[in-house]
């Protein structure tokens, strides 16, 4: 009798805790955020309001050796997003080709993961392990979305170059060509260059490429194929590369004279991944290996997005995450993503293991800014989303669109309120605006939840979630930053 007299208490305290429960969580306020519904951007105009005019003088550049100057150097660049080089196409095609960049972008991570993850053994110390296939990846597979203009050469010829933090290899399209796509400005001539030299084949920059190979002479040539049968081809070699009035020479690059493909109108690729051959390691003294970007929301500023080297880069108040390694793959940039909380509150079936990186280099999530759209491992994506559409029961549903399950029919509405959303990483909590997480998708006023679900392991955090702030890469600490006020 006695112990069905205790069994009853606790049932019946248990029911009051419940309920206790269930009344604080219904006090609380669903806390939200005022969105501004804006139609889909045209192409933007491509202007550049801090370049400089191409000069055939070296004495009016500073010219840094990377490899023996103590000097450290800020540098400040203007961003523009590809689709300024698209100018007629209309906002809806442009939207639709952005998002099959983006497909084929996520599809080439995975995939390059996926490989080196299963290699065994991993690759000895000093080869490159990164992401072999993303020299022209900005080009060819949607890696970059947002490109710079930058002089390569002496004298300096200034070049459209595509931007990418998934990718190591610079890289830039040669005269002659065998095969050359249609770029904006003139292809470069590296015989009209005083600075261009060829690199050896037992120089140990020739043998950290993922593939080289030797000419006649001896000297190192570099090849990169495509699961597609895009290939790119040509001289591996060091050359000066100019940042407005600012020169940093003996830069490895690949010269290509052979390069085939779904390939648009920039001349080649800055790689800002983590590799030994990315531009800040190679650079890594002269900018004290530190950049950063803002990325703008083009549907709300005319302002360009910018690119900075130097401790310039790093921002006052920051919020700081620590960078992870994966023991298999040194190109990406992964980060310790501990939870999600959605109108204030933290959702419960996201535990920091969803995002875990094994010791094989499985799982995890990177900071990308060449994906759009942030993909999250399915279990985290559909607990979010689950949430997310609870405290969105005020808006109009609309019919799925592309990779997008849950959608908004905002036709007609100047001012919204939206869930908050908020990215909990290990000693930052990156708070996002409305607008990175709810975006236009056509001229219909039809908006929808920029994130999508993975059945990988690996989550991507994409330059949609990463609008409007200054996300800054200290590689020298090991770590990257958040401001919401560096873009000013």
């Amino acid at each position: 009798m006695g112990q069905k007299s205790r069994n009853n208490r606790l049932f019946h305290s248990s029911i009051i805790l419940l309920l206790v429960s269930l009344s604080a969580a219904l006090s609380s306020p669903f806390q939200l955020q005022t969105l501004l519904p804006r139609p889909l951007p045209s192409a933007p105009t491509l202007s550049w309001h801090d370049s400089e005019p191409e000069s055939n003088s070296l004495q009016e550049t500073s010219q840094l050796d990377p490899l023996s100057s103590n000097t450290t150097l800020e540098v400040q660049l203007e961003l523009h997003h590809v689709d300024a080089l698209s100018s007629e196409d209309t906002p809806e095609l442009l939207f639709d080709l952005r998002l099959q960049r983006d497909a084929l972008r996520s599809g080439t991570i995975y995939s390059l993961v996926s490989k080196a993850v299963a290699r065994n053994p991993p690759r000895a110390a000093g080869r490159r392990s990164g992401f072999s296939s993303s020299i022209i990846s900005g080009l060819a597979q949607g890696s970059g979305e947002y490109f710079t203009r930058l002089g390569v050469g002496t004298p300096a010829r200034n070049l459209y170059m595509v931007l990418d933090t998934g990718s190591d290899v610079v890289w830039v399209q040669c005269s002659p060509c065998k095969s050359c796509y249609s770029q904006s400005d003139p292809i470069f001539d590296p015989t009209k260059s005083a600075s261009f030299s060829g690199i050896p084949c037992k120089s140990p920059l020739c043998r950290s490429l993922d593939s080289s190979g030797c000419n006649q002479r001896r000297m190192c040539l570099y090849q990169v194929s495509y699961g597609d049968g895009s290939v790119t081809f040509g001289d591996f070699s060091t050359e000066t590369l100019t940042f407005r009035r600012t020169s940093v020479g003996r830069v490895a690059l690949g010269c290509g004279h052979d390069n085939e493909g779904l390939f648009v109108g920039a001349a080649g690729l800055l790689g800002l991944g983590r590799g030994i051959l990315s531009f800040p390691s190679q650079t890594g003294s002269r900018f004290n290996r530190k950049f950063s970007y803002c990325l703008v929301d083009r549907s709300a500023s005319s302002k360009p997005s910018s690119l900075v080297f130097g401790d310039a880069a790093i921002p006052r108040g920051a919020l700081f995450t620590p960078l992870l390694t994966n023991p298999k793959l040194d190109t990406f940039y992964y980060v310790e993503l501990l939870g999600i909380s959605v109108g204030g509150t933290r959702v419960p079936k996201i535990s920091p293991s969803l995002f875990k990186m094994d010791q094989d280099g499985n799982g995890g999530v990177i900071i990308d800014s060449g994906t759009s759209v942030t993909r999250l491992t399915q279990p985290a994506y559909t607990a979010m989303r689950d949430a997310f559409r609870l405290g969105a029961t005020n808006l109009k549903r609309a019919p799925d669109f592309s990779l997008f399950d849950t959608c908004f029919d905002l036709s007609g509405q100047t001012s919204v309120k939206v869930p908050t959303l908020v990215l909990h990483f290990r000693g930052a909590d990156l708070s996002l605006p409305a607008t990175n997480y709810l975006i236009p998708v056509d001229s219909s006023g039809t908006f929808c939840f920029a994130f999508a679900g993975t059945m990988n392991g690996l989550s991507i955090i994409g330059n949609i979630q990463q609008q409007g702030f200054r996300v800054a890469y200290d590689l020298a600490g090991s770590r990257v930053g958040f401001s919401p006020r560096g873009c000013a």
